[in-house]
């Protein structure tokens, strides 16, 4: 490590401002940044002082996010042995499953980080730090079979116009990673349909064709085929056609303990956002009209992108409710609008994207509503100790 800092302590000084390359000192301080602890203090005054700096915070959700990925990269190669009907070891579909998700990694952060620098260096402003998760969380949300300049099409979108319209990370009013996802399924909604195609090329005569489409659990209850529907241990461990890092809840949850010890999400928002899911499952299955109303409480939490939204997107702190109370309300209200788009709306079978672009929206309404409320129940209270107090006087 000492002999990085001589390196780095050597380079240091033509990127200051003035220097050959000033232009771009936001770039080099990026770079400085994540790799060492910034050396900026505070000595004295009132300042809150901690060890964990915005790009410590967001290594730690990095770190949540990598059971869903490792076991998103073992479930594509193992969906793809899987169509051309053979059992394959472990290491075996991990290798496949890397060779097709890797190059989405890169693209999704080469992407996303090339727009981020580009607005660091015109403005002169610190580059964010925000898209080290949404990079990762736009690999996450989208099947391995997507075209790459799809993706980099779609991070560039979100980042301009969900981040740096609005002043950039810390800024925005929408999650940038559902916003790509928006963007891909509105624009180009055959590769986000019911069927997320998995990848195979199979081999006939001197030809490879590829000729394979997962239906995922949730396309099949939209098409009414619950019979067909995985096991609901099948459904836990994640190993089902789906998108990269949507399928597994256990290695879901796992990242979610994580990020809830930590402190670096909310766990009144999980908490509620299944609340939410759980009321409104219960309810449709006392109406049960149809075989999507009927489907249990327990399946509709461990299909689709419930879970994931729930820990990983509806959590962010940025967009979400900020307030004690304002949490529960904004996670209820997801849970709830997750479920009744699925049953309502069956052309939207995952649900929880919209739910949360939507709550995105109203989150400061909710914080806003929330304030008022405290500040009328301080009033009466004022009001009342008052009233009380000029009648005890003689």
């Amino acid at each position: 490590m000492k002999i990085i800092k001589d390196i780095r302590d050597k380079i240091r000084p033509h990127f200051d401002k003035g220097a050959r390359f000033g232009r771009f000192y936001r770039a080099w301080e990026a770079f400085d940044t994540f790799l060492f602890v910034p050396e900026k203090t505070t000595s004295q005054g009132s300042h809150i002082r901690d060890a964990v700096d915005m790009k410590r915070t967001m290594v730690y959700v990095i770190i949540a996010l990598i059971p869903p990925l490792l076991f998103g990269i073992w479930n594509t190669g193992y969906q793809y042995y899987q169509a051309v009907g053979i059992d394959p070891a472990m290491l075996e579909a991990f290798s496949f499953g890397l060779i097709r998700v890797l190059p989405i990694i890169i693209v999704s952060y080469a992407s996303g980080l090339a727009i981020e620098f580009l607005f660091a260096v015109v403005r002169d402003k610190e580059v964010n730090e925000g898209f080290l998760v949404t990079g990762m969380l736009v690999v996450l949300i989208l099947p391995a079979t997507v075209p790459l300049w799809m993706v980099a099409v779609a991070n560039i979108f979100a980042v301009i116009i969900g981040k740096e319209i609005f002043g950039g990370t810390g800024m925005n009013i929408v999650n940038p990673a559902l916003l790509s996802r928006a963007f891909i399924l509105f624009g180009y909604p055959a590769y986000l349909s019911g069927e997320v195609y998995t990848y195979t090329r199979l081999q006939e005569g001197h030809q490879l064709v590829d000729g394979y489409s997962g239906v995922t659990p949730l396309s099949l209850v939209a098409e009414g085929k619950t019979e067909a529907l995985p096991s609901d241990l099948s459904m836990f461990i994640g190993n089902m056609p789906g998108v990269i890092g949507e399928t597994s809840f256990a290695a879901i949850m796992l990242g979610g303990l994580f990020l809830a010890i930590t402190g670096v999400a909310s766990w009144r928002i999980i908490i509620s956002v299944f609340a939410g899911g759980i009321f409104m499952s219960w309810l449709f299955n006392i109406i049960a009209l149809n075989e999507y109303m009927m489907i249990p409480i327990h399946q509709h939490l461990l299909l689709g992108a419930f879970a994931f939204g729930a820990v990983y997107m509806a959590t962010d702190p940025v967009t979400a409710a900020q307030t004690r109370q304002g949490k529960y309300i904004y996670g209820f209200l997801i849970g709830v609008l997750t479920i009744l788009i699925r049953v309502v709306n069956p052309g939207f079978p995952g649900g929880v994207m919209l739910a949360i672009l939507m709550m995105n929206v109203f989150a400061p309404l909710i914080d806003y509503y929330v304030v008022e409320a405290n500040i009328r129940r301080r009033m009466k209270r004022l009001k009342k100790a008052n009233i009380i107090a000029n009648e005890s006087k003689p």
